[in-house]
């Protein structure tokens, strides 16, 4: 502990190591989660219609059955699990039968890891590193989740929001989050759901359509309650800026119509995380270019 407090690179490389390893554990969480909710509803579905639930042949959940091919079923061997390192040597194929794996495995590996290291080189050696690594593992996973279902589940953003304030209750001191201060992050917290449930009865009201879920509005709550309300204007700035260069861009490109949803969880997501590590120091220099610091 000593050695990693006294070198800020060692930290950031173990940290990353971590990430890679965590990554993996999250790239089951995106591609289960949601199958292990869509089951829980069905059974609840055919609890209140009456109905006897079909029972599962096999427990299934984010530990069992373990890791397997999509295509052939085949047991994925702990020497093929290892991060990023066995889907290049595989060259992204299944040692069994061959069939081709997603590029995204490897990505979100990648993507973790690298973002690990950076909250370990940004924040050093201590809590503040230890929250960001939660905080940004969560993100992960709820965009990955975003993508492929349009979906924020509550199992993951209210206890996101449950754990930012705890831990500023606990280490919340008013320096640079995170934690917030607990003040910030309760205010954070509110102001973030009410915010975008305002705009989204607003739009509603205004087209007659949903411009967004409720996971929004949740995740929103979740951030502020991480970073407190002072980060919230940067946090929406940000994502609606790239949402909607993003969305322009892929119109443009042809490959969405007007009418096809845009998930808007990545945005709020990866937003939140760049404020999280530069959001203080972002906000002073606008403030400064815009001559009000």
């Amino acid at each position: 502990m000593t050695l990693l407090a006294a070198n800020p690179a060692l930290f950031a490389v173990v940290a990353g190591l971590a990430g890679l390893a965590i990554g993996s554990f999250l790239n089951v969480v995106i591609h289960r989660l949601p199958l292990v909710l869509e089951r829980q509803w069905r059974a609840q579905a055919a609890e209140l219609d009456g109905r006897q639930a079909a029972p599962d042949p096999e427990p299934y959940n984010l530990v069992r059955p373990r890791s397997r091919c999509p295509a052939c079923q085949a047991p994925i061997r702990a020497a093929h699990n290892i991060p990023v390192l066995s889907w290049l040597l595989l060259r992204g194929r299944c040692a069994a039968c061959q069939a081709a794996i997603s590029v995204r495995y490897p990505i979100v590996e990648l993507a973790t890891g690298i973002a690990f290291a950076a909250v370990a080189w940004r924040f050093g050696f201590g809590p503040s590193a230890l929250l960001a690594c939660v905080f940004t593992a969560y993100l992960v996973a709820l965009t990955g989740i975003d993508i492929d279902r349009q979906l924020l589940p509550d199992i993951l953003t209210i206890p996101l929001l449950w754990v930012g304030l705890v831990a500023s209750l606990w280490l919340g001191a008013g320096d640079a989050p995170p934690p917030a201060a607990l003040r910030d992050a309760v205010i954070g917290a509110v102001g973030g759901y009410v915010f975008l449930w305002l705009v989204f009865h607003l739009f509603r009201l205004v087209t007659g359509k949903e411009g967004m879920g409720y996971g929004d509005f949740k995740l929103f709550a979740a951030i502020g309650a991480w970073l407190g309300w002072q980060m919230l204007p940067l946090v929406l700035l940000l994502a609606a800026f790239v949402g909607a260069a993003v969305g322009i861009a892929m119109m443009a490109a042809s490959r969405l119509g007007r009418g096809v949803p845009i998930p808007f969880g990545p945005y709020l997501a990866g937003a939140a995380w760049i404020a999280m590590l530069w959001g203080p120091a972002i906000v002073e220099r606008y403030l400064r270019f815009a001559g009000l610091g």
